[in-house]
């Protein structure tokens, strides 16, 4: 189909002049962050796993385990096969840590919220959403045919004035934000929004992908600002990020649950998770729950860097370098490569235009001494700041 080909050919042409042309590089991943590329080894800082438990003995042992038990797929929608009995023990399990009443285990993260937020929202609805939503979150949001009303990232002034201005205009409405910012690391002001959010009869909706296991004792951002847990009624997540495995979940009231479970098509019109899935994920859970000095380095490990940078001090395991033009920011992460370190660079459209970056992600077992050898090489060579 030429006229196809030739469409392609320019869309790429284009996307190469602005230095935002994606590849798929063969990457093989390791223990302790290690990597192999291009038949090197060398330290990952951009991976998610942020406690390392893709690659831990009694999560790949659950897994195999639950392969010999049960096979390697669900072999349809878990409405149509019937549910395997380890889907109840982890939504139990995620259900208790993020304390609610029930969850919903899904396939992914995107196929979450692109099923949660169309179930509960519609025409003559309205929906709230911080502008630094990861894509998925806006993607449901448009799907849901609800008018979607986009506030200023983080800023609580503007959610309170568009709520005051607009709530009325929707027979429900929904405030809706990460609860981590995947690509700069900040928390979202639960507190005040929250307290919005109850005040103008809005559901509040967190995604936590970057949350749970890392922040607030490991159960998340609802749990990031003090001993008791944020009224937060929809609480979503990842089983891909410090749980170091893949699927997604809400955990909410069982009301919520059980029409979601009628009503999400991303759940009833998909295969569930293979049950090595749901295996890894439980024991992942057990790890976190057994062992809080995991839980806590990856921000510790942030934080280290962001002192030897001179950065402030992170609110999470992500920290956000801005290198501004996307060409600048390809070339830092050539630089880090060719000194044995894989950082990529992050550019439009996942940033906003200008703000093109490397993006690092610490992970519990990061070694300290690459951790200030990464820094300095950024300080010296990338930003040119002077040291601490």
């Amino acid at each position: 189909m030429p006229s196809l080909n030739e469409f392609a050919g320019r869309k790429l042409a284009e996307l190469e002049t602005r230095g935002q042309r994606r590849e798929l590089v063969d990457t093989g991943r390791g223990m302790a962050g290690r990597a192999t590329r291009d038949g090197r080894d060398v330290i990952s800082f951009c991976c998610n796993d942020y406690l390392n438990l893709s690659q831990h003995p009694q999560v790949k042992a659950a897994a195999a385990e639950a392969l010999q038990t049960y096979g390697a797929g669900t072999g349809a929608s878990r409405l149509v096969t019937g549910n395997n009995p380890l889907f109840a023990e982890l939504e139990a399990r995620l259900a208790r840590i993020k304390g609610a009443e029930a969850a919903l285990v899904f396939g992914s993260g995107y196929l979450a919220n692109t099923g949660i937020i169309p179930s509960l929202l519609g025409e003559g609805d309205i929906i709230f959403a911080d502008e630094l939503s990861h894509a998925c979150i806006i993607s449901g949001a448009r799907m849901s045919r609800a008018q979607v009303v986009i506030f200023r990232h983080n800023d609580m002034a503007d959610l309170r004035s568009l709520l005051a201005a607009h709530r009325a205009e929707g027979a429900n409405a929904l405030v809706v934000t990460d609860g981590v910012f995947s690509m700069d690391g900040d928390l979202a002001p639960l507190p005040e929004m929250t307290a919005l959010a109850e005040a103008h009869d809005a559901w509040l909706m967190t995604d936590d992908a970057h949350g749970l296991g890392v922040i607030g004792g490991g159960r998340g951002s609802s749990f990031a600002f003090g001993p008791q847990k944020m009224n937060v009624p929809l609480q979503m997540g990842t089983l891909s990020k410090a749980v170091g495995g893949y699927g997604g979940y809400l955990c909410a009231d069982q009301p919520v649950i059980d029409l979601l479970k009628s009503r999400a098509r991303t759940l009833v019109y998909s295969t569930g998770l293979p049950p090595a899935s749901v295996a890894a994920a439980l024991a992942a859970l057990d790890v976190i729950e057994a062992e809080p000095e995991r839980v806590v380095r990856p921000v510790a490990n942030a934080a280290q860097f962001c002192r030897e940078v001179g950065l402030p001090t992170p609110e999470s395991p992500i920290v956000p370098v801005i290198i501004g033009e996307e060409t600048r920011a390809l070339d830092a992460s050539r630089l880090l490569l060719d000194e044995g370190y894989l950082v990529t660079a992050i550019r439009p459209p996942t940033v906003p235009p200008g703000t093109a970056r490397l993006r690092l992600t610490f992970m519990a077992e990061h070694d300290p001494a690459d951790i200030t050898r990464l820094a300095s090489l950024i300080r010296d060579r990338i930003i040119k700041r002077p040291a601490a």
